[in-house]
Parts: C-alpha cells; sequence; structure tokens
C-alpha cells in the first residue's frame, strides 16, 4: 500500500478545497512545483494532480504548472480534472502524465474510457468516483447522478477498467477520517484496485486502513492534512511500509 500526496491547481498555485467548493480555498504555495519535489524527496512514490481549473470549466489555466511539476519530479503523476473528450486524456498522456484520472467523462461517455483503455492500456486510465449519500457525483462535484459507485464501477469494469480513486465528497478537507467502511466495500464487490481518498488526517486513520486487510485497497490519496501539518509525510511512508 502507497501513499499519494495530492496537488490541487487553481490558477497556477497549491490550493486546497473543502468538499470540492471553490469559494471555500485555501492557497498554500505560488509554486506548485516545488511542493512536488518536496513530496519526491520525501518519499512519495507517485503523485496526484488535480486541475481544479478544468474541473471548473478552465481547462487550460494550468497548463504551464502542469509541465513545470512534470518537468522537476522523476516519480509517476497521475492528473485529473476537466478532461471531457478523449482529446483531452491523450493530450496529458502526451506531454507525460504517467495516467488520467476520469470522473465526468467515466459517466457521460463511458465508451471514451474504453477507447483510451485501447490506445494506451488499462495501466494509464483511471476512473474517480466520487460520492455523496452513495450517488456518484459529476461536473467538480456539482451534480448528482443516478449511479451508486458500486453501479458504476461494474459498468467500468466490463469496459476493461483496472482501478478506481474513491472519494467519500462528505469527507474531503475538513480532516475528521476517512469513510474506511465505504472504500472496504466497494473495493470488495468490485474486486478491483482501489485508492482511498477523502479525509485522511492522522497515522491513525492510515493505520486503520491497512488494518482493512483489504488486498484491494492499494493506496490512500492525502493533502489538506500535509499542508496543515497534522501529519508528515515520511511518518505515512514508514507506517505502510511496515
Amino acid at each position: 500500500m502507497i501513499v499519494i500526496p495530492a496537488i490541487d491547481l487553481l490558477d497556477g498555485r497549491c490550493v486546497r478545497l473543502t468538499q470540492g467548493k471553490e469559494k471555500d480555498s485555501t492557497v498554500y504555495s505560488h509554486d506548485p512545483a516545488e511542493i512536488a519535489l518536496q513530496f519526491q524527496k520525501q518519499g512519495a512514490d507517485y503523485l496526484h494532480l488535480v486541475n481544479l481549473d478544468g474541473a471548473f470549466g478552465r481547462a487550460n489555466r494550468n497548463i504551464a504548472s502542469i509541465k513545470k511539476i512534470l518537468g522537476t519530479v522523476d516519480i509517476p503523476v497521475e492528473l485529473g480534472g476537466g478532461l471531457r473528450y478523449y482529446e483531452d486524456a491523450c493530450k496529458w498522456i502526451e506531454l507525460g502524465i504517467t495516467r488520467v484520472i476520469l470522473g465526468t467523462l467515466a459517466v457521460s461517455h463511458p465508451l471514451i474510457v474504453k477507447q483510451l483503455i485501447d490506445s494506451f492500456g488499462p495501466e494509464r486510465v483511471v476512473a474517480a468516483i466520487d460520492a455523496k449519500d452513495n450517488r456518484v457525483m459529476v461536473k467538480g462535484w456539482t451534480e448528482a447522478t443516478s449511479f451508486s459507485p458500486v453501479e458504476l464501477g461494474r459498468h467500468l469494469d466490463n469496459l476493461g477498467l483496472q482501478r478506481i480513486i474513491y472519494t467519500d465528497i462528505s469527507r474531503d478537507g475538513v480532516l475528521k477520517g476517512p469513510n474506511l467502511s465505504a472504500v472496504d466495500d466497494l473495493a470488495r464487490q468490485l474486486e478491483m484496485p482501489t485508492i482511498a481518498s477523502g479525509g485522511f488526517a492522522s497515522l491513525e486513520h492510515f493505520s486503520q486502513l491497512s488494518s482493512l486487510n483489504n488486498a484491494y485497497i492499494e493506496g490512500a490519496i492525502v493533502g489538506k492534512a500535509l499542508y496543515e501539518n497534522k501529519i508528515e509525510l515520511p511518518d505515512i511512508v514508514k507506517l505502510l511500509e511496515s
């Protein structure tokens, strides 16, 4: 199991939102590439980037920041936010993104998920299943769909998808702990590699995740707790390695 630090980009800055709300943003750095380099030095094996401007309909605003990050670190980078078309995902892969994260697109045009998998392989594509009240949310977490996380996961599994990121929106950015029962249940039902996200704020939370003994949970994403100095990345890495 690995820990994946998150860098959320808004207008070229490193920020964190509370429950995905743009108006509730806190700026932590004006140099996201430096943050990425620090995470790499602290033991991160992967980086999670979110193009928040893309999620809110401003897809090109963070291109320069993302290119700078890719030119600064040597570890793999995954990217989500604003990938609405096949060409959007292709562009980022060609720029050096290791795997693209599909949220709204996975719901609105699932056949494009299959097309991307056929073009680049299943390791380059991951679906973000972002849920609130057991309903998948899309368009920057502003619209509810009729899908439950399990229903969407099974549909995408049939198209060849091999990995998901699960976020309980109600836990994201509030530092009150992840929804362990939800991610545990989803991973076991789908029998698919799953990355947990939302609410991680202490070493105990990561210890609890590990103690689920769920072979399908392969990692966890952490963001705000690192920026608020609630927890240190090297401590998480050491815990999960042990």
